[in-house]
């Protein structure tokens, strides 16, 4: 029982504090070890892996889009070919009104910037150069969203006797403006806003036909068939998204001037038909349709007896049919291999979300190609 207290009694301060404050120091050592080491691994992978690494994503990055070595045959894209070039208030040259509009007696008002006739820079492939490529030549590389170029050489005039069809009809838009309304001192001015297109390389009319004719003399050409219409959607500076369905169906575009051959400055214009940007099965997030879903909002359901007059537009659904306006301008001829292109501008409306907006205008230039037979 004594010996407990002596060895009580016998406990050492000293060594006890010395061994604490060896093991201490130990683990400070360890984690200024593992620091410095963590450290010195950052800078090695930010001043050495880094730029190694981003130069070899940036390789592979480029080699995924150009296409091997000798794929194309004779050009390439221009480095400007994208950029869109603004859409000035000089190009609205008239506004035209009363055409179709969704009720059918409504009008709708639609500018139609009309630019002035210069060299077509259409797709950098004539067709005897699209045609010598493949399909993986052509996958990746926008070129099935370019119209042909015609090609240089030949007569630059085609008698307009004896023409019955213009095939291979392609319309590319090369910008976009959006027609807003703004409030100034000297009151409310309609104005072209400058957008930017953010649908993908799908945007793109080709492979339209339609019948050639003459009446008075002057040209008269009806589009009847081809891939014409492309749901496409544009942006504002403001950031507002403005969709459409580009289209030119039933598109009838008439002469300026009655005239025996097709030559460089002829110009024709006329109206066609804008369908709906969504169809009849579609369903909105609150599962309103036109053909198909519920008649009104389920949480709403009460308002069925009286009082949804402010969600009328919103409930009831319906297909509209727009329009709009094209001119085309002629600065190119072949009559050799009987293409013609040129410059196009076009003012059609925007979607109405199946009737419960106001289209809004779509303004767009770009350049067009076609072969007449």
């Amino acid at each position: 029982m004594a010996s407990a207290p002596e060895s009580a009694n016998n406990f050492d301060c000293e060594q006890t504090t010395g061994t604490s404050g060896l093991n201490r120091r130990t683990q400070c050592g360890v984690c200024a070890s593992f620091t410095l080491a963590f450290a010195a691994s950052l800078m090695i992978g930010f001043f050495i892996l880094g730029p190694v690494a981003q130069q070899a994503l940036g390789e592979s990055e480029g080699k995924a889009f150009v296409p091997r070595s000798g794929s194309l045959p004779r050009t390439h894209f221009h480095a400007d070919r994208h950029v869109q070039a603004p859409v000035m208030k000089a190009d609205i040259k008239k506004i035209t009104g009363d055409l179709m509009s969704k009720a059918g007696t409504a009008a709708i008002a639609a500018a139609v910037a009309l630019s002035a006739a210069q060299n077509a820079h259409a797709g950098p492939f004539t067709s005897g150069d699209f045609k010598s490529l493949t399909y993986d030549q052509i996958k990746g590389t926008g070129l099935a969203n370019t119209c042909l170029t015609v090609q240089d050489g030949g007569t630059a005039s085609i008698k307009t006797s004896g023409l019955k069809r213009m095939s291979n009809f392609c319309l590319e838009p090369q910008s976009f403006a959006v027609l807003e309304e703004t409030v100034t001192k000297k009151g409310t001015i309609t104005e072209a806003v400058t957008s930017k297109v953010t649908t993908r390389q799908t945007y793109t009319l080709t492979n339209m036909e339609g019948s050639l004719t003459q009446d008075g003399g002057k040209l008269t050409f009806k589009e009847e068939d081809g891939v014409d219409y492309a749901p496409t959607t544009v942006q504002t500076p403001g950031g507002a998204r403005v969709p459409f369905l580009f289209t030119v169906k039933n598109l009838v575009a008439t002469a300026d001037k009655a005239t025996s051959e097709i030559t460089p400055g002829l110009k024709l214009a006329g109206q066609f038909k804008v369908p709906s940007y969504r169809t009849g099965l579609f369903l909105d997030p609150k599962g309103r349709g036109t053909t198909t879903g519920y008649d009104q909002s389920v949480g709403l359901g009460g308002l069925q007896a009286g009082g949804d007059e402010a969600l009328f537009g919103e409930n009831n659904k319906k297909f509209d049919v727009l329009g709009g306006n094209l001119e085309l301008t002629v600065t190119q001829v072949n009559s050799e291999l009987g293409e013609i292109g040129g410059t196009f501008a076009q003012a059609q409306a925007g979607d109405t979300d199946m009737g419960s907006k106001e289209p809004k205008t779509i303004l767009m230039k770009g350049v067009w190609y076609g072969t007449v037979d």
